[in-house]
């Protein structure tokens, strides 16, 4: 009889055991499942996606554009010389104008040439021909340019004085500001010349009109100066 009981005691352990071990066979399965199903969802895809770039931006190394959008600037960013040593030698031709706007008296002093200082149109004139020829001494990345001709003009108007300039060069590279800084100098020469009399006078329309030559082309501002 007690052996009887041993076995049946025996028997009900076994079965206990084996219900425990089918149950958290069964939780693992539904947690398996509900891992396969939570992989599936597209938080847990975007999840994905973003680790793989992540990962493939850290093995990409950083490139520089070999070629930069602004030419006076380097792939490293830092500002240099363009080398024109490949371009082709053509006939280049800039025109340039600004006006100094200046009171009723000065106007009247120019015309009279009454001026202490002398000449204000003349002076204006050979100051802007003589920095066109010093451009590459002003601004740092300029070329050293052997002009064919700078053409200035200063002409005293109802009330301002206008400025014209004309450089041509037969070159690789641009003369464009070598006409611009001529007017620019003679402008400034206009206000040296008659701030004693007008110290409100200011430079306006400072500009290229006209650019021919090179390999940008023929460039032709809005509005061209009276010749």
């Amino acid at each position: 009889m007690a052996k009887k009981k041993k076995s049946i005691t025996s028997v009900v352990k076994k079965s206990r055991m084996a219900k425990r071990v089918s149950a958290v066979s069964r939780a693992a399965k539904k947690s398996s499942a509900l891992k396969r199903v939570s992989a599936k969802s597209p938080a847990a895809k975007q999840s994905r996606v973003a680790k793989r770039v992540s990962t493939q931006s850290r093995a990409v190394k950083v490139r520089v554009p070999s070629k930069s959008i602004l030419t006076h600037v380097d792939a490293r960013g830092r500002a240099t010389m363009v080398d024109v040593g490949q371009k082709v030698v053509t006939a280049r031709r800039a025109v340039a104008e600004a006006r100094v706007m200046i009171s009723a008296e000065l106007a009247n002093r120019i015309r009279k040439n009454s001026l202490a200082k002398g000449n204000v149109l003349d002076v204006a004139r050979l100051a802007g021909i003589q920095a066109a020829k010093r451009t590459d001494e002003l601004i740092p990345l300029c070329h050293s340019l052997p002009l064919d001709s700078i053409q200035v003009r200063a002409e005293l108007r109802r009330d301002h004085v206008y400025i014209w300039s004309e450089a041509k060069v037969t070159a690789k590279t641009g003369v464009e500001m070598e006409a611009l800084l001529a007017v620019a100098i003679a402008a400034l020469t206009v206000i040296d010349m008659g701030k004693s009399i007008d110290r409100a006078m200011t430079i306006q329309g400072l500009r290229m009109l006209e650019k021919e030559g090179g390999r940008s082309g023929h460039f032709v501002a809005g509005a061209k100066a009276r010749r």
